[in-house]
């Protein structure tokens, strides 16, 4: 594919690129809004990344790419980046979160629904760690009925690492959250419609590695994920879908989608006092998670003399 990207604000883009590349794509062009870098910081990660284009307006790079990947830390943003793309029929790769409120979610459900090639996520979702443990027989490990699963620094652009990496291991089917208290952390219980239960710690703290315990009838495992393959298991996982090499989508969007939900109901639930919150219950008009003033504190924190 000709890929395209779509905003410079994190370490992710860089990292990103070479993957891309090994996977046989090419990155022609970028576009960055500036929400967190100076005006001349484009140019110059495009001549050090060799990225051949830098385009002046979004719109521009429609036509010149088969996929864009959004990695703006302002999440609030990504509906509006990706549409211009998704009326073009183009595919889409929203990083992680992919939306942080309810109208969000719907939007892309909307699109997913009309044939859209739209997927994303945290790459915690496709981690190897989880995938080989399931792939053992489970006559051996046995069936996982509860799990504790954590990761450090935030509530929410990171936490949703720690929501994936639970649903990677439990699966699709999240019937409810409800927020049990803090020691340092948010400790959250996370129940799926079949009676199993995640255990989640997630908040603000220190960088922690993301860890997840596996409880079955049989054995308990516990799970350390590899930060150095965590993007390219990703990219491996859903660039085929989005290039059309594959027929499926390796999650569909509901799938794909439950955690940032499962966030959000946490949020309602802490917010609420720690009622149960199902994510049926989440309400169109719930302002969610605050992309905006996310993205002013990662530039805060990038640029402390500002730019």
């Amino acid at each position: 594919m000709r890929i395209g990207i779509v905003d410079l604000d994190t370490s992710h883009p860089q990292n990103w690129i070479p993957i891309e590349r090994e996977l046989g794509h090419q990155v022609v062009g970028l576009w960055d809004g500036g929400a967190v870098h100076p005006p001349d910081y484009v140019a110059q990660f495009a001549a050090t990344h060799q990225v051949p284009q830098v385009y002046a307006q979004l719109e521009d790079m429609v036509d010149e790419v088969d996929c864009a990947i959004i990695h703006s830390c302002d999440w609030d943003t990504h509906v509006d980046k990706a549409r211009p793309f998704v009326a073009a029929g183009k595919a889409v790769l929203i990083d992680k979160p992919m939306v942080g409120n309810p109208r969000d979610v719907q939007q892309l459900l909307d699109w997913a629904a009309a044939g859209a090639r739209v997927a994303g996520g945290s790459s915690l979702r496709f981690t190897r760690e989880v995938s080989a443990y399931l792939a053992e027989p489970v006559a051996e490990r046995g069936q996982v009925h509860t799990a504790f699963v954590g990761c450090g620094t935030d509530e929410f652009n990171y936490g949703v690492h720690a929501y994936s990496l639970l649903s990677s291991l439990l699966g699709p089917g999240i019937r409810s959250v409800r927020y049990l208290g803090a020691s340092a952390q948010k400790h959250l219980q996370v129940t799926w419609r079949d009676g199993r239960v995640g255990l989640l710690c997630v908040g603000e703290g220190a960088w922690l590695p993301f860890h997840a315990t596996a409880v079955t009838e049989k054995k308990v495992r516990q799970l350390i994920c590899d930060t150095g393959t965590l993007y390219r298991a990703l990219l491996e996982a859903i660039l085929p879908w989005l290039a059309g090499a594959e027929t499926a989508a390796p999650l569909t969007m509901a799938e794909l989608l439950e955690p940032e939900l499962c966030a959000l109901a946490a949020r309602q639930s802490w917010l609420q006092g720690g009622a149960e919150v199902g994510l049926t219950d989440l309400r169109l008009d719930d302002p969610g998670y605050d992309g905006a003033l996310f993205a002013r504190g990662y530039r805060r924190q990038r640029y402390p003399a500002g730019h």
